[in-house]
């Protein structure tokens, strides 16, 4: 008969009821050596990134990308069409009129754009993913409406469950609660 045994721990949740105290204990676990951690809030606040100390996103070079292979694609398309697949000289325009290619080339490079920056951002946030242990955490739904979280994982190479409870505690959590894997 097999006894049941404690799920492994995915990290430790603290909860915080102001934007400015989460920053403040990021700010203050990064110094104390933590670096697997990740906040979890209604908004956007501002300065967390930077005392995440997340990298930079790459996202907005690859939606630069799409819109110039976009707006590649619309004068190409055109082109071709009005000078090599149907020439048609009317009223004495050129072949190449570039003025008529406008509305169509800056649809597609709108159009090329937007799909990049939803896919990236689709890639990049890992979704979907319809479960995250970080969902375990008693009183997380808060989090979509008026709670702030920092959940440091058990990954760390600092991470001890007693003394990271008692950083979390001693820094000013309302709450620090166990996540279960």
């Amino acid at each position: 008969m097999a006894t049941p045994s404690t799920p492994p721990t995915y990290g430790l949740a603290a909860s915080f009821s102001s934007p400015d105290d989460l920053v403040r204990v990021v700010r203050l676990a990064r110094a104390a050596g933590y670096r697997q951690m990740d906040a979890y809030t209604p908004m956007p606040v501002h300065g967390l990134a930077e005392a995440l100390d997340l990298p930079p996103s790459r996202l907005p070079w690859g939606v630069l990308g799409g819109g110039i292979t976009g707006m590649l694609v619309g004068i190409g398309l055109q082109s071709y069409t009005t000078i090599v697949l149907y020439p048609m000289n009317v009223g004495g325009r050129p072949l190449f009129s570039w003025p008529s290619f406008v509305p169509v080339t800056f649809e597609l490079t709108i159009l090329c754009a937007a799909l990049v920056a939803v896919g990236g951002m689709i890639w990049r946030n890992g979704l979907p993913e319809p479960h995250h242990p970080i969902f375990n955490a008693p009183g997380f739904e808060r989090a979509s409406t008026d709670r702030f979280f920092l959940c440091i994982e058990a990954t760390d190479p600092r991470f001890d469950a007693a003394a990271t409870r008692r950083f979390l505690e001693t820094a000013g959590a309302e709450e620090v609660q166990d996540v279960a894997r």
